[in-house]
C-alpha cells in the first residue's frame, strides 16, 4: 500500500505497524511480530528500488523511545530515552552506514551521537526542504521547523 502511494504521487505516507511497547514478554511479542515486519519492510524497499522510486523516496522506521537495556522484572523492556535505533533508506541517504554506537551495555550513546534535531535536520535537507527554513504561525511568529541541528554529512548519498 505504502509504495501504491508514493507511486500515486502522495508526498508523505505514514505507516504503523502494532504495538511495540514491548514492558512484558519482550521474546513472545517480538517473535510474534518482527517476521511479517522484515518481510514487509524488506519487501517495501526492494519494490521501491526496483521502481526507481527509492532515489526520491525516504523510509524510516523509529519508534517513540529507545529500550532499557535491561530485561525487567515481567520479561519487557522498559522505556529509555539515552539511546535509541532508527532505520533510514533511500531519499539521499546512502546505503548499508552506520552511524553512531552505544557504550558495551548499550545504557549510554558512545560514538557519534545523534540528536533529534540533527535526524530532523538531515531528513530535511534530504527531502528538499531547506532545515532552517521557519514558519509562521497564527500569531505571524516565525518559528523554526527545526531548534538547531547538524546535517550528518556521512549519511548523504
Amino acid at each position: 500500500m505504502a509504495r501504491r502511494l508514493v507511486a500515486a504521487g502522495v508526498r508523505m505516507a505514514t505507516l504503523t505497524y502494532g504495538g511495540w511497547d514491548m514492558h512484558a514478554n519482550i521474546t513472545q511479542g517480538m517473535r510474534g511480530q518482527m517476521p511479517a515486519f522484515d518481510q514487509a519492510l524488506s519487501a517495501l524497499i526492494r519494490d521501491l528500488d526496483r521502481t526507481g522510486l527509492l532515489k526520491e523516496t525516504m523510509v524510516m522506521v523509529s519508534s517513540e523511545f529507545g529500550r532499557s537495556p535491561k530485561i525487567n522484572n515481567n520479561a519487557g523492556r522498559d522505556h529509555w530515552p539515552k539511546v535509541f535505533s532508527v532505520l533510514l533508506a533511500g531519499g539521499g541517504i546512502k546505503g548499508g552506514e552506520i552511524y553512531g554506537s552505544s557504550n558495551a551495555t548499550a545504557s549510554e550513546p558512545d560514538q557519534d551521537a545523534v540528536e533529534p534535531p540533527d535526524l530532523a535536520y538531515t531528513m530535511y535537507h534530504c527531502l528538499g526542504i531547506k532545515p532552517e527554513k521557519k514558519l509562521l504561525t497564527p500569531g505571524n511568529r516565525p518559528a523554526a521547523i527545526v531548534y538547531g541541528g547538524k546535517l550528518l554529512t556521512r549519511l548523504i548519498a
